[in-house]
């Protein structure tokens, strides 16, 4: 069966500059995809091609083994495609049911239906395991952790079968991480194919299933979680040099 999105020698060019070159890597329904790199690696054009803002200089990308060409973050969004930035897209001021339904609000002969909205947004984030206390607190008032499950839980709701995660435990302590990387793993088990942006290899390794490393743009190999151990991935991102013995050792395996 063909992979549910797949990348194979991706490039993009600016002018002169390389932001990206050679990059293939897969995203299997199911299965965690973890990419990542430092700042100045190439993640953000990374997730910018795979989100249709972007379109590759060069390299095929692939949606169940068929070619596609977005035009536009909305037809990536139409194929399943779906982004959670850093900042969420979220206003703290409003409640946690108005942003789950935040610019796809539902309604019925022009009125929001206000408590089917509630109803919703509770039992959908019940079947991801988050618990909210109360629906209509402001969204403002969650911790930064919770504020990711819901992103997270909006978006499996909203149809995506690809779910893109940028950076989500960068600014989150050690358990809110952990209750982010307990959401990213129960996505997974719904079915979607999850690629999780980090910098972060001990955060990565347990929830991973596939890692792809970047570095100034350039693949520093792809490998499955049998094939690579964290002591592995943490030695090279952070480089040095025994780098390259390194990636000779991993590509012989």
């Amino acid at each position: 069966m063909a992979a549910l999105l797949e990348l194979e020698n991706i490039s993009k060019y600016f002018g002169n500059v390389t932001a990206l070159e050679g990059i293939s890597t897969q995203v299997e329904a199911g299965s965690v995809t973890c990419v990542l790199g430092d700042n100045g690696a190439g993640k953000s054009t990374f997730i910018k091609i795979l989100s249709g803002l972007h379109a590759p200089s060069t390299g095929q990308y692939r949606i169940d083994g068929t070619p596609v060409h977005f035009a536009s973050p909305r037809d990536a969004r139409a194929a399943g495609i779906a982004t959670v930035y850093q900042d969420l897209a979220m206003a703290p001021l409003m409640s946690v049911w108005r942003n789950f339904f935040l610019g796809s609000e539902p309604g019925k002969g022009g009125w929001f239906d206000t408590a089917w909205a509630k109803t919703t947004a509770k039992e959908e984030m019940a079947k991801m395991g988050i618990d909210v206390r109360d629906i209509d607190q402001p969204v403002g008032t969650l911790s930064g952790g919770e504020r990711q499950s819901v992103a997270i839980a909006r978006a499996v709701y909203f149809g995506a079968r690809v779910l893109i995660l940028d950076e989500p435990t960068s600014a989150l302590g050690v358990r809110q991480s952990g209750v982010v990387l307990k959401y990213i793993r129960a996505a997974a088990e719904r079915g979607l194919g999850v690629i999780f942006i980090t910098h972060n290899p001990h955060h990565a390794y347990p929830v991973g299933d596939r890692f792809l490393l970047l570095k100034r743009g350039r693949s520093l190999g792809d490998f499955s979680k049998t094939e690579i151990s964290i002591d592995e991935l943490t030695r090279l991102m952070a480089g040095g040099a025994e780098l390259e013995a390194l990636q000779h050792e991993l590509q012989r395996r």
